[in-house]
């Protein structure tokens, strides 16, 4: 398997340079050669699949023997020793695709640990180092934090935004220590994400680092959130229904993920980019204008994202055609008000407890049913509502417990660093800490 960079489709790579090196030099974003269609029998036969058989037989597809069977079937067990289970709401059209089972209680956990344990493998083969960097508008680094956590040759610095990350997100980051180190930047997500951007087209950086992305950004974050679509068809399938997947999205990989096995011969009717007030795309599906635009605080604070790293993917996947994505993917989005409307309403119908990011997903999935019935909906969960514990009880008026193993990490002392929006600072500090 060869990847290619979306601003030079002519440049082929590894599979081992896409994954240890993130980024192509030309600033694009890797895409695999060649999609495998996976052909009627395997989705006919996927209910029984776990999460971890499913991905190991997507990888067999994807990477051919460019790591040994047996040796690819153990690092894909061993990334998810946990499921994505959907769970039914009484309404019966209605179903939650459950991500947060993982250490770090998000979906992220899903690329995280299938990421560490890629690299894992060719580090170990090489003896080489990496350090990965990587901007989190909320999940993303609690989940590259736990995953990479003492992993040997890999050191990791996680950039966020100083205030927009909910407290125990925060602890997440900066409570670990050993390989991982957090900076706090005094802006938004997009201020973040440039800066890992612009670190990884720096001669000096590259020249003193093997730099690599933890981010969506990085292809090999992306393809094994493709196993969850197909996991979550497997255990709808029985229901006879067309399929519906509603995606809370901010830098679109998970909704690009979608699209990749869509690509591979996902049966989906309609996915649904549900946004909150960062809604570049569903404009964009409305006009057929592409408008990035400054990052917009909200209480979904892992979907403020201005600038979509991963529309590139997800537009190219559709051959860069505005009429054919749009058969596809269906756009809307939704002020903080609306969210906590649905956060309360689900909980007073359903007994059902969802995260701010999850109430936009099912907003979504709401309003397309409004005209699309007889579907079987799929809103993904993308947290635990404890990851947001003090707004959830604030919306709800009933406490929400925090498992054992996070809760603990509320008692440890917070360490990072306090940075500028600014990238000389930031390469200082880079160099500096080398």
């Amino acid at each position: 398997m060869k990847f290619y960079s979306t601003n030079n489709p002519s440049v082929r790579v590894s599979m081992e340079e896409a994954l240890l090196r993130s980024l192509p030099a030309d600033r694009g974003l890797y895409m695999p050669e060649t999609i495998p269609a996976m052909g009627a029998d395997f989705f006919n036969s996927i209910s029984g699949g776990s999460l971890a058989d499913i991905g190991f037989q997507i990888s067999s597809a994807l990477f051919k023997d460019a790591i040994p069977t047996a040796k690819l079937e153990e690092l894909v067990h061993h990334a998810f020793p946990f499921d994505t289970p959907v769970v039914a709401l009484e309404d019966g059209k209605t179903h939650v695709l459950e991500l947060f089972h993982g250490p770090s209680l998000a979906f992220k956990d899903v690329g995280a640990r299938y990421m560490a344990a890629m690299m894992g493998y060719y580090l170990e083969k090489s003896n080489r180092e990496v350090h990965i960097l990587v901007a989190t508008s909320g999940d993303t680094g609690g989940a590259v934090a736990m995953g990479f956590l003492g992993v040997p040759g890999i050191k990791v610095t996680i950039l966020y935004p100083t205030g927009r990350v909910s407290e125990l997100q925060e602890k997440q980051l900066t409570t670990l220590g050993q390989n991982i180190t957090a900076i706090e930047v005094d802006g938004s997500f997009d201020d973040c994400q440039a800066l890992v951007k612009t670190a990884f087209t720096d001669s000096e950086l590259n020249q003193q680092f093997s730099l690599a992305s933890a981010n969506s950004i990085n292809i090999f974050r992306l393809i094994p959130q493709s196993f969850y679509y197909a996991r979550a068809y497997g255990q709808v399938k029985h229901l006879g229904k067309p399929v519906v997947f509603s995606t809370p999205s901010g830098n679109f990989g998970n909704l690009s993920a979608g699209a990749l096995a869509y690509k591979m011969g996902l049966p989906v009717q309609q996915f649904i980019a549900s946004t909150n007030l960062n809604y570049v795309v569903p404009k964009y599906l409305e006009t057929g204008v592409y408008e990035p635009k400054p990052s917009v605080e909200t209480i979904s604070n892992a979907m403020d994202v201005g600038s979509p790293s991963n529309f590139v993917r997800l537009t190219h996947l559709f051959n860069d055609n505005f009429e054919t994505l749009k058969h596809v993917l269906s756009g809307y989005f939704f002020d903080d008000e609306q969210t906590k409307q649905a956060m309360a309403a689900v909980y007073q119908q359903f007994n059902y407890v969802m995260c701010p990011h999850t109430a936009v997903g099912y907003l979504g999935l709401q309003r397309y049913q409004q005209t699309n019935p007889d579907v079987c909906g799929i809103t993904l969960a993308t947290a635990h509502p404890a990851k947001f514990k003090e707004l959830v009880e604030s919306v709800i008026h009933t406490p929400v417990d925090i498992p054992a193993a996070l809760e603990e990490l509320m008692n440890r002392p917070k360490s990072s660093f306090k940075m500028k929006a600014d990238f000389a600072e930031f390469k200082d500090f880079l160099l500096q800490t080398a």
